[in-house]
């Protein structure tokens, strides 16, 4: 495995969780990087997504204003920080590398999928 999101566990609400993404034999510093969740039963969806630089950044409606995603060049390292963690935030969250420098929303943009992390929040 080469693309790996870590940083998951348990919580309960309110708390917080951040979570890396990192790929240990090839840097994605020219590409843009989301943020994905499939949740039990239900399709996998967009949650965060960052451009190369790291200056342009797209949320989901749901997380908006709880999590920030956030990119160290120097480390080839993306983060997702979570905040205010709610049980809907439950889900397996999965990092994936697009084609392109720009940040995406669409799953179709992305070619390089890692393995996930699991997240659970507990009320």
């Amino acid at each position: 495995v080469q693309l790996q999101a870590s940083g998951g566990g348990s919580v309960q609400a309110g708390g917080s969780l951040r979570l890396s993404c990192a790929d240990s034999r090839r840097t994605f510093s020219n590409n843009g990087v989301g943020w994905f969740r499939q949740a039990p039963g239900k399709e996998r969806e967009f949650v965060a997504a960052i451009n190369w630089r790291g200056g342009d950044t797209t949320y989901a409606d749901s997380v908006k204003g709880r999590f920030t995603i956030s990119r160290d060049q120097s480390k080839n390292l993306v983060y997702l920080q979570m905040d205010s963690l709610e049980p809907e935030d439950t889900a397996v969250y999965y990092c994936a590398v697009a084609r392109g420098s720009f940040a995406s929303t669409r799953s179709a943009s992305y070619n390089y999928w890692g393995q996930g992390t699991q997240v659970t929040v507990s009320s």
